[in-house]
């Protein structure tokens, strides 16, 4: 279904556009220049949420994962919390609050709401699995769960505007290093350590 023409969808738009030049700067090891321009894809994600319908929550996975990315995921989760409250109604909001979660430090909360990503498609529970693996400082886990991330990424044709990445898996590799267990694979869908 096409997302409704008007300014949330113009700065949604945008978003992923600037969100694809921090993508090829990373992959081009210019790791400054994409979090730079990952904080500013954030920052346009969520001016797109408070324009947006209710539950447009790919908006607030796209703020949060890019604001992790480049290294500033705290004050993006607590928003992303504070936009959905108590009340995820989807996996997609599970995911974002799951994600969130991760980002705090708060692991018990991540198992909660990864919980409820399992009814969502095999996207979402390869994403659970994964963040059941951080939460639980798995890292064997969590290794199996992003190569399995990084495969179904790697079946597809694009992702971000003709960039390929797996940008799941690029924010849960960022987690994973807080935690000491980043699992460091080899992929072109992944930029150079």
């Amino acid at each position: 279904m096409p997302m409704p023409e008007g300014p949330h969808r113009d700065l949604m738009l945008r978003a992923l556009e600037i969100e694809a030049d921090g993508h090829r700067a990373l992959l081009a090891g210019d790791r400054l220049t994409g979090a730079r321009l990952m904080l500013q894809a954030s920052r346009l994600y969520r001016d797109s949420w408070e324009l947006a319908p209710p539950h447009s929550y790919g908006r607030l996975i796209g703020m949060l994962k890019a604001a992790i990315i480049a290294g500033e995921g705290r004050e993006a989760a607590s928003f992303v919390r504070a936009a959905i409250g108590e009340h995820a109604d989807s996996a997609p909001a599970h995911y974002a609050l799951a994600s969130a979660a991760l980002a705090l430090q708060e692991d018990s909360a991540a198992l909660e709401e990864a919980a409820g990503m399992s009814g969502g498609s095999p996207a979402f529970r390869r994403a659970a699995e994964a963040i059941c693996a951080l939460a639980e400082r798995d890292r064997a886990g969590y290794v199996a769960a992003l190569e399995a991330i990084l495969a179904d990424f790697a079946s597809r044709e694009e992702h971000l505007t003709g960039v390929r990445i797996a940008d799941t898996a690029l924010m849960l590799e960022m987690l994973a290093e807080e935690r000491g267990i980043a699992a460091r694979l080899s992929s072109p869908l992944l930029p150079a350590a």
